[in-house]
């Protein structure tokens, strides 16, 4: 199994009256060495302070698996660092932009937020999913996926960095967008849209994901015809599993 550093990525969703559910997506900027120029979900890498903040009653209460509570913590702080949305706590607008501020400034998150009296609550994130690449890609992440609720007047901005676009949109729109060549999305987001346009809010998915418990997936190359086709395993609740490998964007 090629080596794979652990990464979090949060699925913010905001519910819309008579359609389709918006989700908070990020053009990646172009020079990135991972999915360069592709629409994604916020998120990033899990990073040791995030086990830190995970462990510390002070901060949140614990999960039995630590592991998983980490990748809450990192999913957290990638969303207010990337586009400036806190998830999981509550915090006046002033405090979410100190907050992202420090994080650019290479401050810990965990020393951030004891010093303001914030306390994140993991329960506030949905497991939705876990993928784990085991193919020759720039970089290889073993990424967990979370869903949670956008908190009310979320304003969002791109970085300017390692983003350089954020929108919300719901999930048949972005995947129309994709097919019509105006945005690129790769792999497992375009397995993750086609999974979240199925439903029709924030209670419909998290039903979704309570009825399929995360498995790890590794999209695997399988020979169909004469054309390698990237596949994933049935039965996880995706209703599209292969795509031709000559189409699929990866990372």
């Amino acid at each position: 199994m090629i080596p794979a550093a652990p990464a979090a990525t949060l699925v913010v969703m905001r519910d819309a009256p008579g359609r389709a559910p918006d989700l908070l997506m990020l053009e990646r900027a172009g020079n990135m060495a991972f999915a360069p120029g592709a629409m994604v979900f916020p998120g990033g890498q899990v990073d040791p302070g995030d086990h830190v903040v995970a462990a510390d009653r002070a901060l949140t209460d614990p999960l039995d698996d630590l592991e998983d509570a980490a990748a809450r913590v990192a999913a957290i702080r990638e969303c207010i660092e990337e586009v400036g949305v806190a998830v999981g706590f509550a915090a006046a607008p002033e405090e979410i932009s100190a907050l992202r501020a420090g994080l650019h400034a290479g401050n810990e998150f965990g020393a951030m937020i004891r010093a303001r009296g914030l306390r994140l609550d993991l329960a506030a994130l949905t497991p939705f999913a876990r993928w784990r690449p085991n193919l020759r890609e720039t970089r290889v992440f073993d990424a967990r996926f979370y869903i949670a609720e956008a908190p009310d007047d979320a304003d969002i901005v791109a970085d300017g960095g390692e983003s350089v676009r954020a929108i919300w949109a719901a999930a048949d729109h972005i995947l129309a967008e994709a097919d019509r060549g105006r945005i690129r999305v790769i792999f497992p987001t375009r397995r993750n849209l086609e999974r979240l346009a199925t439903f029709a809010g924030l209670a419909d998915a998290r039903s979704h994901a309570a009825s399929f418990p995360v498995q790890l997936i590794t999209p695997w190359l399988e020979e169909r015809g004469g054309e390698e086709w990237l596949c994933i395993p049935d039965g996880l609740g995706y209703p599209v599993t292969s795509e031709p490998l000559r189409t699929a964007m990866r990372g």
